[in-house]
């Protein structure tokens, strides 16, 4: 039963977005390594900005700075 993390920064990813992104990983994961789709786990994490980090700052602070 494979299990897939997906983490992005809570931007707005609609709900058709994040449902393609479900099936297009469960259809990688049959195509690739034959896997069953219906044991297939696909979980996506919005994480605010404020709690993802990159080069020792937050990305709000990247963004804000315009890195």
């Amino acid at each position: 039963m494979p299990y897939v993390n997906i983490k992005i920064t809570r931007e707005g990813a609609s709900s058709e977005q994040k449902a393609e992104l479900i099936a297009g990983v469960t259809r990688l994961l049959q195509d690739v390594l034959s896997k069953n789709p219906a044991t297939t786990v696909v979980v996506i994490d919005e994480v605010d900005t404020d709690n993802w980090g990159i080069g020792g700052e937050s990305v709000s602070v990247r963004r804000a700075r315009g890195s």
